[in-house]
């Protein structure tokens, strides 16, 4: 496996970090959203004892300086159109955006590095990976970025904000209507929450088992007392959905 499938494929685990799941995985495993893993195995981790029952995949992971070096390739650009993202938000200068399951991150940074340059909070439960996101907002100067230690119950945002952005981490979450109904509290007066997360049939990311289809997510988020507002088309391997409330 070269260079760059096994990024690809070790990115895709980025979404584990709110799983708050109880065993360490190994420098060969990826922090957020797959292990270094070819198709097939990809295709039978639901036998894994990382993979929970009940709709969500459970792993831990740390080593987040090192795993930086795959999940900030610029690589990653092409396909995760970031910029397109974060002009779908529709920032305005003022507001405050939340990153949930922020990783090393990836849109946390960019988002800081907006026109709007909102305040965001940078939220993960690996402390490996909010003291990388410490480190690195310092590092770049960007005094908007707060790092938060998360939990999997939690988010734990000091205060309201007007967005709440979740990439590849929605299936990820443990009974999520439960904690995305807890998670409105967190939200200001017409906040949004805009969830990324995998298509069916796609080249990359979970098994099967483990993706929804926008209509499944609707479904789990009109449960927590969401509806959805906006759905765009352009990313070409994963669904995007905004909810509010």
């Amino acid at each position: 496996m070269n260079r760059t499938t096994a990024w690809m494929i070790g990115f895709l685990l980025s979404g584990l970090a709110l799983t708050g799941a109880a065993q360490t995985e190994s420098p060969d495993h990826a922090h957020m959203d797959h292990s270094q893993m070819d198709h097939n195995q990809m295709h039978s981790a639901a036998a894994d004892p990382g993979v929970a029952a009940g709709g969500h995949m459970d792993r831990h992971f740390e080593n987040a300086d090192e795993w930086a070096k795959e999940f900030d390739d610029p690589g990653r650009d092409q396909w995760q159109k970031p910029d397109q993202v974060i002009a779908a938000l529709g920032l305005k200068r003022g507001q405050s955006v939340a990153d949930l399951g922020a990783g090393t991150g990836y849109f946390t940074v960019r988002l800081a590095k907006s026109a709007a340059a909102p305040k965001v909070f940078a939220a993960d439960i690996e402390p490996s990976m909010v003291d990388h996101l410490r480190r690195r907002a310092a590092g770049e100067g960007l005094k908007n970025v707060v790092a938060v230690q998360a939990t999997a119950e939690s988010a734990n945002l000091p205060q309201p904000v007007d967005w709440i952005l979740i990439v590849d981490t929605y299936h990820h979450i443990a009974n999520r209507p439960a904690y995305f109904a807890r998670l409105a509290a967190s939200l200001k007066p017409n906040g949004r929450i805009a969830i990324i997360d995998w298509r069916h049939g796609g080249p990359m990311g979970p098994p099967e088992d483990f993706r929804f289809t926008p209509e499944q997510l609707d479904g789990e988020m009109k449960q927590a007392g969401f509806t959805a507002v906006a759905r765009h088309d352009f990313l070409p391997n994963q669904m995007f959905l905004v909810y509010g409330r």
